[in-house]
């Protein structure tokens, strides 16, 4: 990516911050008392540009600042020392860009939620996580593994019309199992179909989940023990191999249960407690569960962050949350 595609992108990112917005935020925690030069405001567009260029440690951030006038004009600062960073980073909560980020969310749902249901299926919501493996010496704080660290990325993806943003982020050590966070993930409205993989599995909180009509959809493990209760014909011409009315585990309420194949012939078992949906929406449905695949590949550059620090690492994922924002225009890819 070259400095002018570099500096159009730039500023398409920073188009959706409400400057005045996120200062009231900062200046109601106090983080910019005293200081005149690198506040904030300054240190967030510093990373985004970091991330753009894939700046992967502090002295290449530093030297690009000082070196660059159009970099200068675009962070607002002339130069910056590694120290300063480094410093900055430990000193800045990571809650204060979560709160960005939650800011621009609240903002995609008042532009686009108006257009955003879909006549037949409802809003989807995909859930999914990922894991990032690092090292241990560095993050100590991030548990995982006895010989390396690692977070694990949590996210909610409104995915409708081929158009896709983040709904909710949660970032955790990487060692608790998926589906501890899966009620977070949850969006209690009945037009909201939530889909998920076998990572989230759990049939307690399926049983909740139907009695409190949550629309779910999700793949289940091939050992999972279904008890039949009724098998349904199936087009003979389409991928779908069954389709059953099922009782899973200790379930009380029944599911409908889809058997496909992949594009590579795997077997795929889709199970989802919508009754009014067909075999073939159900199976279209996973399928579009991909679309979120797709967006973790955006997180995934977060792996040569240039932060060592708790907060300056969240702060990357939670800037990089913003590759998936329609208000940014400009793709990166």
């Amino acid at each position: 990516m070259d400095n002018n595609t570099i500096k159009t992108v730039f500023k398409e990112y920073i188009h959706p911050l409400d400057s005045k917005v996120i200062q009231k935020m900062i200046d109601h925690v106090g983080l910019d008392k005293y200081v005149k030069k690198f506040d904030v405001l300054a240190y967030t567009k510093t990373f985004i540009y970091a991330q753009l260029k894939e700046l992967d440690n502090l002295q290449r951030v530093s030297d690009t600042i000082k070196r660059q006038k159009t970099v200068q004009r675009l962070v607002g600062i002339e130069s910056i020392s590694k120290s300063q960073l480094s410093r900055k980073n430990r000193e800045i909560p990571h809650e204060m860009f979560e709160v960005i980020l939650h800011h621009l969310i609240q903002k995609l749902h008042h532009t686009l939620g108006p257009r955003m249901v879909s006549k037949e299926l409802g809003k989807l919501h995909l859930i999914d996580s990922s894991t990032i493996s690092m090292c241990l010496s560095q993050y100590e704080w991030a548990d995982f593994r006895d010989t390396k660290a690692g977070v694990k990325m949590h996210t909610s993806i409104s995915f409708c019309d081929d158009l896709s943003y983040p709904n909710k982020v949660i970032l955790t050590p990487a060692r608790p199992a998926d589906e501890t966070q899966l009620d977070a993930l949850i969006v209690p409205d009945k037009n909201v179909l939530h889909v998920w993989d076998r990572g989230y599995f759990n049939f307690d909180k399926f049983d909740d989940y139907s009695k409190n009509n949550i629309r779910f959809a999700t793949r289940i493990k091939k050992n999972t023990v279904v008890h039949v209760i009724e098998e349904l014909p199936v087009d003979s011409s389409s991928p779908i191999t069954r389709h059953a009315i099922v009782k899973m585990g200790n379930m009380k309420k029944p599911v409908q249960l889809v058997e496909t194949r992949d594009s590579e012939g795997n077997q795929i078992r889709i199970v989802c407690n919508d009754a009014k949906l067909s075999a073939q929406e159900i199976s279209d449905i996973y399928r579009n569960r991909w679309q979120i695949i797709q967006t973790f590949g955006l997180f995934a550059v977060a792996r040569n962050n240039p932060h060592d620090s708790h907060g300056g690492l969240l702060f990357d994922f939670f800037s990089l949350s913003n590759d998936a924002n329609p208000f940014t225009n400009a793709v990166l890819i």
